[in-house]
């Protein structure tokens, strides 16, 4: 995968958006994006309108096998020794004598060993939390071609495409006042909008906090309630018996 120039001045933004505009098509690789993008620069496109974005990122370690001493101490030696061959190499473009190819020599094998006693230390500090090697990677399950509107139909033609379906009902599609589709990056912005409200609007309720009035009662339960209390406060008046007149 490519990188951008730490010279490109102003290409790189600060604060990176998403890009504008329509999916001319979509890959499961990144390779097959790539492949595209490079058809598309041989038949003269515009290229610098073009983005790829990738979807659905994930994050995927593949275990090469199990880490043991051997291994911890081959691999140490030759990272070791890679350095060495680098210092021998300097001193001996620098201050080329008859001595220099003893010195390179010596560089590699001194940065073997220190390569591989360090190598060892550490392994032997870590081999009971981590006894294997791994390769970790950054994966998405979707890469898709973005292009600018003006130049999506011919991108399409060359490639030998055609319009991807709409990944949900055309009738739950954002547009814009006039009826004009959303391009990429405003459908996103529209969508994750809709997901926030969503969320806010299902959360419950909260609960009311000091100083705040709970919500009232429903007004039949108010209304059956007080004739009882009325009922029950309100003194019994009986007539004396007749013997009592």
């Amino acid at each position: 995968m490519s990188t951008q120039s730490p010279f490109g001045g102003r290409v790189g933004r600060a604060y990176p958006i998403l890009p504008k505009g329509e999916t001319v098509a979509s890959f499961e690789t990144y390779a097959e994006a790539q492949a595209a993008v490079d058809a598309l620069a041989k038949a003269e496109f515009p290229v610098k309108e073009l983005a790829i974005v990738g979807t659905d990122l994930t994050s995927v370690e593949r275990i090469t096998g199990k880490l043991t001493w051997g291994r911890a101490a081959g691999a140490g030696a030759l990272s070791g020794a890679w350095f060495g061959t680098f210092l021998g190499l300097l001193f001996f473009i620098f201050a080329p004598t008859g001595a220099s190819v003893g010195i390179l020599i010596s560089a590699v094998l001194i940065g073997a060993g220190f390569g591989m006693i360090f190598s060892v230390v550490s392994y032997s500090m870590n081999r009971r939390r981590r006894d294997f090697t791994s390769v970790g990677q950054v994966l998405a399950t979707k890469y898709a071609i973005i292009a600018e509107s003006a130049h999506v139909d011919r991108a399409r033609s060359v490639l030998g495409v055609d319009a991807p379906a709409p990944e949900r009902p055309a009738a739950n599609l954002p547009v814009e006042n006039g009826g004009r589709p959303l391009s990429y990056g405003e459908a996103t912005d529209a969508a994750k909008r809709a997901a926030a409200e969503a969320a806010r609007a299902a959360q419950a309720p909260a609960r009311p906090r000091y100083g705040e009035l709970a919500p009232a009662a429903d007004a039949g339960d108010g209304a059956s309630a007080a004739p009882q209390a009325d009922g029950a406060d309100a003194p019994a008046t009986t007539e004396p018996p007749a013997a009592e007149r």
